[in-house]
């Protein structure tokens, strides 16, 4: 299991933008599992929404871009390097996730041509789908 720290050692996200708590498993270059509580005070529900709030998708899906980021940038060839998006599709959000909630994040990696890949993505809470698609990211 890796915590925070561990996760700042691999990826370059720092807060209040690392949008992962901690790393359940990872096997560099292939996949990464890891898991996100929803908290009450998290600083995007003062806008989305006052009264209801409920975390916005594109937040669930930088959530599994930085999880798949743990399993590229664990690759001692990619130590230093950043992975960006390069594209989302087939994305569809099929829950909505509220304070309290669990995410579930797993990307494995099903393809990879030099600096370009893309992830199978699936976000879920208590083991229903909240969201599932695939991620290009090009490593800089």
């Amino acid at each position: 299991m890796l915590g925070k720290e561990d996760i700042e050692k691999i990826i370059p996200q720092r807060d209040p933008f690392l949008m992962i708590d901690e790393v359940e498993n990872y096997i560099p270059g292939e996949s990464a599992t890891a898991y996100k509580t929803v908290r009450e005070n998290e600083w995007y529900f003062k806008g989305h929404f006052p009264g209801n709030p409920i975390m916005p998708g594109v937040l669930i899906a930088e959530s599994l871009a930085q999880t798949g980021a743990v399993a590229i940038l664990s690759m001692e060839e990619n130590k230093g390097k950043n992975a960006l998006f390069g594209g989302i599709d087939k994305m569809k959000f099929k829950k909505q996730v509220v304070p309290g909630d669990v995410l579930k994040l797993e990307v494995h990696i099903i393809k990879r041509k030099g600096p370009i890949g893309i992830g199978e993505a699936i976000a879920s809470v208590d083991g229903k789908i909240a969201a599932k698609g695939e991620l290009t990211f090009a490593l800089v």
